[in-house]
């Protein structure tokens, strides 16, 4: 096991990361930092979430940006204004004992003017979503003629998102740009269509072997049940781990809202954050959760993206998600930076066929808990 300084890592930025108790590399680190600083050209990682691919690709961006240039050098898009308030909080944080890099991050359901007047200072790196990146380009806002790197993080949520489109405009306006790192947890067909047609033939390919797509640190469990026994077991569930925080995933934006009413009536300090919500109404559902006053929070899969709150020690499917690729999503909301968590299911005996798939395609184990009655 390599330390970040032997991967090639200068000294102020391993200062900073030692103060976040960040000090061994994880898997995707160690096989993406020296290649991003070695031969930076193009990459396509597969990590899932919660892996550490933040530092993977924001360590090599920090050690190519010029200080003294206060120019836009590199750019991250993500899919939610979360994550990307996230990735910017974290490169502002690894910069601590180092010469200052300038973050901005730009996302929509804010005031753009605000934005427009932020990007006027020195900024060195924009993390941005799509669809605000291309109206501050249409409106002259931004200037990205200097950008040296490009990463598209969580590929596949923007691509589920229904940001292709917009991802292809970028890119395409981007031709001179000297590299692409590609990140993404899975690799449906339309991230190999984006990889061939924006990224170099000889790029390089790092994936976590099948064994670790999903997050070793997880327990899978399910509990076989009908559906109108689901309110009962959860409420026990939640009794069982006590002040433990989580998130319970339903599949529609109505099953979210009548389950949040259902645990709210049980007074278990409960929200829920779903596709049609306001981004004010979001946010403040988001607060809340992050400082505690929230215990649990109901989330379909779409609302649920971007979500990073340490210190979730379970999962719950209420209902079991439209694919395989959305359960790594869910999972990986727990088990975060090194902890432990468990993913349960409520599963009808319907539903015990579909997890048998899951154990096949994401290589995991689910072990059966036995209903208490």
């Amino acid at each position: 096991m390599k330390n970040f300084e032997e991967l090639g890592i200068r000294a102020g930025f391993v200062k900073s990361l030692t103060e976040l108790n960040i000090i061994e590399p994880t898997d995707i680190q160690q096989k993406v930092i020296p290649l991003l600083l070695n031969d930076p050209k193009d990459i396509v990682a597969q990590a899932q979430t919660g892996t550490g691919k933040t530092a993977a690709y924001g360590l090599p961006l920090l050690e190519q940006m010029d200080a003294n240039d206060s120019r836009v050098q590199g750019l991250i898009l993500c899919p939610t204004r979360e994550l990307g308030q996230q990735v910017a909080k974290q490169l502002f944080k690894f910069t601590k004992y180092s010469e200052k890099i300038f973050t901005e991050a730009v996302y929509g359901g804010e005031k753009i003017d605000r934005q427009i007047a932020s990007l006027k200072r020195p900024t060195q790196i924009i993390v941005a979503t799509p669809g605000r990146l291309i109206d501050l380009i249409n409106r002259k806002a931004v200037d990205l003629s200097s950008v040296k790197t490009i990463i598209l993080d969580e590929a596949d949520e923007m691509l589920s998102m229904g940001f292709k489109s917009q991802l292809d405009e970028i890119l395409n306006s981007l031709k001179t740009v000297e590299n692409k790192w590609l990140f993404s947890a899975t690799m449906p067909h339309g991230i190999n269509d984006m990889i061939n047609h924006h990224m170099s033939d000889d790029a390089h390919r790092v994936e976590v072997s099948r064994d670790n797509i999903v997050n070793k640190k997880i327990r899978h469990e399910y509990i076989v049940c009908e559906e109108n026994e689901k309110l009962w077991i959860l409420t026990e569930f939640l009794k069982s781990e006590h002040k433990n925080r989580g998130v319970i995933f339903c599949k529609t934006k109505s099953a979210t809202q009548k389950l949040a009413k259902q645990l709210i009536a049980k007074n278990i300090a409960t929200d829920a954050i779903h596709g049609d919500l306001l981004q004010k109404e979001r946010d403040k559902v988001m607060r809340a959760f992050k400082n505690e006053s929230l215990r649990v929070l109901v989330a379909t899969d779409v609302a649920a993206r971007g979500i990073d709150i340490p210190g979730l020690t379970f999962v719950l499917h209420y209902q079991l998600p439209e694919s395989d690729e959305y359960y790594t999503h869910r999972s990986g909301r727990t088990a975060r930076a090194g902890k432990e968590g468990v993913s349960l299911v409520l599963a009808t005996t319907a539903d015990v066929k579909t997890l048998r798939n899951y154990e096949r395609l994401l290589g995991i184990k689910f072990n059966q808990l036995r209903q208490k009655k």
